[in-house]
């Protein structure tokens, strides 16, 4: 029954999410703007972390298993792709350089600021 409050949780916030992206047309995903919400309800404590612990560590335990419906749809439309798989490729590495070089620079910062902190 714990489970089920969990995720339960998690799914009101993304049903209220995806609502609030339907009614006021912010352009960006519900999905986004959920994670935005349990963030700030993680924040101020109107969501205690033990009360989606055990739900959300099953889902990022098992990540790897949601990436094979997007595997799936892209193998099956190879033939769209075959043609510019080279410029794919370049996105594909660049961006993740990218994602790397930020997210290394934001842990370097945010490392000299809690040591200024102390």
């Amino acid at each position: 029954m714990k489970y089920l409050r969990e995720l339960l949780i998690i799914f009101g916030i993304l049903f209220v999410s995806n609502l609030i992206q339907s009614l006021t047309g912010i352009p960006m995903p519900g999905t986004v703007l959920g994670m935005i919400l349990l963030l700030v309800l993680l924040l101020t404590g109107i969501v205690k972390l033990e009360m989606i612990e055990n739900v959300t560590k099953f889902l990022l335990d098992h990540l790897t298993f949601f990436f094979i419906p997007g595997g799936v749809a892209l193998i099956s439309q190879l033939d769209l792709i075959k043609d510019e798989w080279l410029s794919l490729l370049i996105v594909i590495v660049a961006a993740a350089v990218l994602v790397i070089a930020v997210t290394g620079l934001t842990v370097q910062a945010l490392k000299k600021v809690k040591e200024g902190a102390k």
